[in-house]
């Protein structure tokens, strides 16, 4: 079979089940089982096979780690302690818990490496108050799931765990690389916030004095020393991202258990389930998405995608906007990690062809594939942000695409300005650039 017969077989297939409400994971496998029964010289056997290499793999195993550092410090109350700090530095701004809703998520984001995990964490603690404070409950909402998507783009990362892990790209330069683009879109929120509570003339609260500020900071340190040991220690080369993954672990149980003693046994073991379930779900996922991805290169689809656009001329910016498009539409309908695996390996031909960096091709691929984390029909962190706010998701879209606008303004910053966001992979980490 030619590439455009298998391209036809696997893609119509994977669209028909997920319009039928089949799960993701399952919708990779079965979509590959026609291409596998058809084929002259390939087996039904190399679904399983190809599954099998994929779960071989010791980088994933970060992945239920850094699930689990975030439950353990979610149990801790760790949420409470951020939310005092944000509110000290910010909270006296126009829109006070607006700007202390960005804060505390990117503060968050470097500890959980999960935007669910924020959604959930953050939502239950803010979208009540900022409702209290005179914020429409569909803002509330909206700025909830809009911040909550900086989890997997401030390091540490799961989505960059898994994406460097299966493209063979350096995860602590995704980590520094993740950095700038963060700031950027924590910014962007913010200046959205503050346009939001002067349209509606929101009155701005007290300024924190120094030592409320002092006082918050220094409750806020322990949480705040996660990112620092993880990224530290992966730029430094003191260990690997899953040796990493298992430090968060223990970290957050001394954390729990003996600084703040918010863990008991119940709590721990919650924890502890709750991350299982959701790393069963992830890898199965990695499983089955990896052997379409398996398909695909083997039937070579991505070099017949780098041929068919040959003759255009493709560039480092309109190849970066084809990314990003690409990335941004099938982030609407499936979950990140299936669409790195499918997506990633089919456009990585492409963006090495127009001369674009591995490192930065992963970052519009991962902001791109965050942002979906909030766009019907999929949308992840807007169905929980819309499930703590009590609303239906149609009510929280119209200031979910007021928060976005400039948050795409930002995807295209880090289209047109790779040197901005390889400036401190460069710097910290020359040796893999």
């Amino acid at each position: 079979m030619t590439a455009g017969e298998v391209s036809a077989i696997l893609f119509p297939t994977f669209i028909a089940l997920i319009i039928l409400r089949v799960p993701v994971a399952f919708a990779l496998g079965l979509a590959c089982a026609p291409v596998l029964l058809l084929s002259d010289r390939l087996t039904p056997i190399v679904l399983m096979n190809e599954m099998f290499k994929s779960y071989n793999a010791f980088i994933l195993l970060a992945v239920p780690f850094f699930l689990l550092a975030a439950n353990l410090m979610n149990a801790s109350g760790i949420t409470d302690r951020l939310i005092r700090f944000s509110r000290a530095l910010v909270g006296h701004l126009t829109g006070g818990l607006g700007h202390v809703n960005v804060v505390v998520s990117m503060l968050f984001a470097g500890i959980s490496g999960s935007s669910t995990a924020d959604a959930a964490g953050i939502g239950s603690l803010l979208i009540p108050q900022m409702k209290k404070q005179g914020f429409s409950t569909s803002f509330s909402v909206a700025i909830t799931a809009c911040s909550s998507v900086m989890g997997v783009i401030i390091p540490p990362s799961i989505m960059m765990v898994v994406w460097g892990g299966l493209m063979s790209v350096s995860i602590g330069g995704l980590f520094l690389a993740g950095v700038v683009p963060g700031v950027l879109i924590a910014a962007s929120q913010m200046l959205a916030v503050y346009i939001y509570a002067k349209s509606n003339n929101y009155e701005t609260t007290q300024r924190s004095n120094l030592k409320e500020l002092f006082v918050a900071l220094i409750q806020a340190i322990p949480p705040l020393m996660t990112p620092v040991i993880i990224v530290g220690g992966i730029v430094g080369g003191v260990f690997t991202p899953t040796e990493a993954s298992a430090v968060a672990v223990v970290y957050s149980l001394l954390l729990g258990v003996i600084g703040y003693r918010t863990l008991n046994l119940s709590k721990v073991v919650k924890a502890f389930y709750e991350a299982g379930r959701f790393s069963a779900v992830s890898l199965f996922c990695v499983g089955t998405a990896s052997a379409f991805g398996w398909l695909l290169a083997y039937y070579k689809v991505p070099l017949a995608i780098v041929e068919f656009l040959k003759p255009f001329g493709v560039g480092p910016v309109s190849t970066g906007l084809i990314i990003a498009g690409s990335f941004l539409f099938i982030g609407m309908f499936i979950d990140a990690i299936p669409a790195i695996i499918i997506l990633g390996t089919v456009l990585l031909p492409l963006a090495q062809y127009a001369g674009i960096h591995d490192i930065h091709f992963a970052i519009i691929g991962v902001v791109s594939l965050a942002f979906g984390l909030v766009s019907p029909p999929y949308g992840l962190c807007l169905m929980i942000s819309c499930a703590i706010g009590e609303i239906k998701i149609i009510d929280a879209l119209r200031h979910v695409c007021f928060i976005l606008i400039p948050m795409l303004l930002i995807l295209l910053v880090i289209i047109l300005l790779p040197d901005l966001i390889l400036y401190l992979p460069r710097w910290l980490m020359p040796r893999f650039m």
